[in-house]
């Protein structure tokens, strides 16, 4: 077998075990429950109304800024809209 065909080989599967890994590797997980229930918590029990669950989704697809923005009309405090909104896009 001639050199440069073994290289080839040796880096064919290289690419291919490569490739693997990172298709079998765990996605990172984003979680909108977790953005509702801090929310919640901050209701004192109450159930989050649509506008929050809204405002979690944006946050999961990654908009933090209007995630925040949508929390905070929503009459949750600002603090509280930051980190659930954060954890939505985790």
């Amino acid at each position: 077998m001639r050199t440069s065909t073994r290289i080839a080989s040796v880096l064919t599967g290289l690419t291919l075990a490569l490739g693997g890994a990172a298709l079998t590797a765990p996605a990172a997980h984003a979680d909108v429950t977790a953005c509702i229930n801090q929310v919640e918590r901050e209701l004192r029990g109450g159930e989050a109304p649509d506008t929050v669950r809204m405002a979690c989704y944006v946050g999961l697809a990654g908009d933090h800024e209007h995630c925040v923005s949508g929390l905070t009309e929503g009459g949750v405090t600002n603090g509280t809209a930051v980190s659930a909104c954060r954890v939505a896009a985790q």
